[in-house]
Order: structure tokens, then C-alpha cells, then sequence
């Protein structure tokens, strides 16, 4: 794999520790199975926030997805549904050719609005719903995956005052995705993905600490 300038570089955090944040948005691409099962196998049952994912998925059939991570993780993980309100500790899975959006009040929106750097699901229609929505209060995370989804993405989520983390291309499959989102200059921390899961720990709960 081509390696990025950043490569193994570790970005201090910005983002203050005192601020509560309300929600983690992931993105994965090729070996995103793999890499999920592993970071959401990390995080705690009570983690106090709820967690959207967009895989790229085949459009023309079911996702097993949310089946096979339930199995390696404490939390509950389940395909979104139009309307639903997102709860804390529930993981939710954009489904095949949907877009997942955020809604301010928490609500999953579903859309297929037009493809994406040739993918639906986006990262980049999710990252910039949660960042229009709850700015400093949202963590985006940018995993394994070929292409350069969730790179304008990542820029929103910065520019409303977020926290981003990617995959440091050494642990990842494929190294697309995050590479195209270090390259936006914008990320807060690159970790191995046996890392990503402490750190989004380290934010969420200790940020959380007065509401738990």
C-alpha cells in the first residue's frame, strides 16, 4: 500500500476534553467487516452515545452486517430505520443503496438522493448531516476502505468544531479512505485501529462523566 506523508503520525486531540459529545459516525469500505468487529468489540455496553455506520455495501442484497457484529460486541446493533430515534449504546448500520443521515433531534433519516463517488451509502452524506447537526458535539472515525469517501466529509466535521479519528494506514486493508481524509489536514488522531476504540472511549465517557 502507498503510504501517506502522515503515515504512524499521531495528531494530539484539539477538541477539549470538557465537552459532552452526542454521537460517533464511522465509515469503512473494503475490510470494514473486519475492522468494525474489532473496534465495536472494544466498547463498552454503557458507552453514552449512539454510533452511525456507513459501509459500502453490494445494493442488491440483504445485509447480514448487523447479524454478524451483534454477535462480537456488547452493544446492540440493528440496520436503521426511517424515523427511528437514535439511543445511546445502539449502533446503527445504514442499509443496502440507502443514505443515513442524522437529524438534530436524533432521528434517522433514510434517502436515495444520488450516489456518491459512485457508492450509496456515503460517508460523506452522514459526516456532514452529524456535522451540521451537532457540530463540536460529534465524532467522526474514517476506517479501512478503498476510494476517497469521507474525505469532504471529515472537512464539515471539522469545520463546525467536531473531533475526527482515522485508521493509521499500517492496521488498515486497504488505505484509501483514510489516506484521502489525512490528506484534508484536518484530523485530530491517526491510531492503529487496536486504539481507536480506547480513544473513543477516553472522549466519550470522560466527556459524559456528569450525565452517566
Amino acid at each position: 500500500m502507498e503510504k501517506s506523508p502522515s503515515d504512524a503520525e499521531q495528531i494530539c486531540p484539539t477538541h477539549p476534553a470538557h465537552v459532552n459529545f452526542s454521537i460517533v459516525a464511522i465509515a469503512a469500505s473494503a475490510g470494514g467487516l473486519k475492522a468494525l468487529s474489532q473496534l465495536l468489540s472494544a466498547l463498552p455496553a454503557n458507552f453514552a452515545v449512539p454510533i452511525a455506520i456507513v459501509q459500502h455495501l453490494d445494493p442488491k442484497h440483504r445485509s447480514l452486517m448487523a447479524d454478524i457484529l451483534s454477535r462480537r460486541t456488547k452493544l446492540q446493533v440493528k440496520q436503521a430505520q426511517q424515523g427511528e430515534l437514535m439511543e445511546a449504546g445502539i449502533v446503527y448500520i445504514a442499509p443496502p443503496n440507502y443514505h443515513l443521515l442524522v437529524t438534530s433531534q436524533g432521528y434517522v433519516e433514510l434517502t436515495q438522493s444520488e450516489v456518491i463517488h459512485f457508492v450509496r451509502p456515503s460517508a460523506d452524506v452522514l459526516f456532514q448531516s452529524v456535522a451540521e447537526n451537532y457540530k463540536s458535539q460529534a465524532i467522526a472515525v474514517v476506517l479501512t476502505g478503498t476510494g476517497v469517501d469521507g474525505a469532504i466529509g471529515v472537512r464539515e466535521i471539522k469545520q463546525h468544531g467536531g473531533t475526527v479519528i482515522v485508521e493509521d494506514n499500517n492496521t488498515c486493508e486497504f488505505d484509501g479512505m483514510p489516506n484521502a481524509a489525512i490528506r484534508t489536514g484536518v484530523v485530530d488522531q491517526i491510531l492503529p485501529l487496536s486504539e481507536i476504540a480506547r480513544a473513543l472511549i477516553a472522549l466519550v465517557m470522560a466527556g459524559n462523566a456528569d450525565e452517566q
